[in-house]
């Protein structure tokens, strides 16, 4: 399973980015849906997770600001992200874990797409 990120950009602190992750390739099953985040001289860290199952999780410094969400039917997530503040400033990648009959189940990590919050 391939993952496309896109959606970074440069925004002013208050304003608002949606992240998409597209997968393209073969699966039968997401099991999961991710976006973690890695600032520079920072560890990566999980903003936000959707299970099939239902249970949908958010970095306490995200809550409330940003919302994940996926269309199953273009196969693609998002990650709405609304009153971004300069902290918000990093590398965004979006991670799926999903399931095959030849495979089981199996992570994939997209490409980064770079979020800049200014002042």
């Amino acid at each position: 399973v391939q993952l496309q990120a896109s959606g970074g950009g440069l925004v002013q602190a208050g304003g608002s980015l949606r992240l998409s992750c597209a997968a393209s390739g073969t699966f039968f099953k997401v099991n999961i849906m991710a976006w973690y985040r890695q600032a520079p001289g920072k560890q990566r860290e999980l903003v936000a997770s959707d299970t099939t199952g239902g249970t949908i999780k958010y970095a306490d410094s995200v809550m409330g600001r940003f919302t994940i969400s996926r269309d199953n039917t273009k196969n693609t997530g998002y990650l709405q992200m609304n009153n971004l503040k300069p902290e918000d400033t990093a590398v965004y990648t979006c991670f799926t874990n999903v399931w095959t009959p030849q495979r089981g189940s199996y992570d994939n990590w997209g490409q980064g797409t770079q979020v800049t919050v200014s002042q």
